[in-house]
């Protein structure tokens, strides 16, 4: 076989329907975020980011900062190994307590990432629990999917927040299985928001445990930034809340908050976990802050609602359709995996606004779309030029508009 020429040729095929995945090559500022530096073979210019999952800016906090910095000049650069091979230093400890604190649970166990911490835990859960059986809505993320597939136990797919469907799958299924539910709060690509209480009420029902992923909620609800079930005052109901350090916390990781039981399980049992080199120091260090931070201060999160809704108004008098949804993530549809590259690259070529185009198999066909995310760092102006530059997009590429 020509292996060469068969990866070309797949290759090609993306590039064909215009999906070809291209890596912009962006340098951050720091003090001055959402702008970056984008460098081309034509030189560097300056662009402003409207898709970022640093989703508050804290990635570039003085106090995440300069937390980082002591850390480093403190321990030095890497962790030295797994967690049980001298990894463990006491900015984990400190970081694992933060979060157990910040979900109202026992314990916490912090991964490398979002996507590790999925894995590792429904794997293992999948593996060593006898005859469970796992409940996943069908719009879970690829992490839990493969986690679930790993754990090689029987799992059944329920229509994405029926709860109709969720309960006649209960029902149907043998009484005495231990069984999980497993389903996010906010899906990243709708932003949609499961109902949470409704699924405990089911879970008790049926005697389920319940995986709730906030990967795209901790940081920015409830009054500490617990997530949705802290806004919801849910969190007590929840048998294992799974999280991200790398999106609204700005830094890098993943996470489970619950029983100490549970933690201490995964964490003697998944190999993800075992096998894995721990987070740096200064990543943990930088978490800590910026969870402090998030803790007490309700600014960012009042003015992130607050750029939602100026962008979202602004989009509606210009007749831009986008996915109506009570999260901050701003879907503009446009439903062509092509116009959907092309728009995206006139407006980092001509408009310096960097905005990452969705496609298959990121999102159903015929439902691609540019996944935008505004910042409390995001001005009014800011807002204007993207939605201005969208306008005259729309008329070129004779999208349809949205009638108010």
């Amino acid at each position: 076989m020509d292996f060469e020429a068969f990866f070309k040729s797949e290759l090609n095929g993306l590039h064909n329907e215009g999906r070809y995945r291209v890596f912009a090559d962006l340098e951050r500022h720091r003090g001055n975020f959402p702008r970056a530096t984008r460098h081309t073979p034509d030189g560097p210019r300056e662009v402003t980011v409207w898709c970022s999952n640093d989703y508050l800016g804290m990635g570039q906090h003085p106090a995440v900062v300069e937390a980082m910095k002591e850390a480093i000049d403190h321990c030095g650069a890497g962790a030295g190994g797994t967690r049980n091979i001298s990894g463990t230093t006491h900015y984990h400890v400190l970081l694992e307590q933060e979060l157990a604190d910040l979900h109202g649970k026992e314990a916490g166990l912090i991964f490398n990432s979002g996507y590790m911490s999925n894995w590792a835990t429904l794997g293992t859960l999948g593996q060593k629990i006898p005859g469970l059986i796992i409940f996943s809505d069908a719009l879970n993320h690829a992490s839990m999917i493969e986690g679930i597939r790993h754990g090689k136990c029987e799992r059944v797919i329920w229509k994405h927040n029926d709860l109709n469907d969720l309960e006649a799958k209960l029902a149907a299924a043998d009484p005495n299985a231990p069984k999980l539910i497993a389903f996010e709060s906010v899906y990243s690509m709708d932003g949609d928001i499961s109902p949470i209480k409704d699924i405990c009420d089911l879970a008790d029902k049926y005697g389920a445990m319940t995986y709730l992923d906030e990967v795209h909620a901790v940081g920015m609800y409830g009054p500490r930034g617990g997530g949705i079930a802290e806004r919801e005052g849910l969190m007590d109901r929840i048998t294992i809340i799974e999280g991200t350090l790398g999106k609204a916390f700005g830094v890098m990781g993943g996470y489970i908050a619950a029983s100490s039981a549970l933690c201490d399980f995964i964490r003697s049992f998944a190999s993800g976990f075992i096998f894995t080199t721990a987070l740096p120091p200064t990543l943990a260090a930088g978490a800590i802050a910026s969870i402090r931070h998030l803790k007490s201060s309700p600014f960012e999160r009042a003015r992130h609602q607050d750029r939602v809704r100026k962008l979202r108004a602004m989009l509606d008098k210009q007749g831009i359709p986008h996915m109506h949804n009570p999260s901050h993530i701003v879907p503009v549809m446009v439903g062509d995996a092509a116009k959907c590259k092309w728009i995206s690259d006139i407006l980092l070529d001509t408009c310096d606004i960097y905005v990452q185009p969705i496609n298959y198999p990121t999102v159903p066909r015929k439902t691609e779309r540019l996944r935008i995310t505004p910042t409390p760092l995001h001005s009014d102006g800011d807002i204007e030029h993207l939605v201005g530059s969208l306008h005259q997009l729309w008329s070129r590429c004779a999208l349809a508009r949205h009638v108010a």
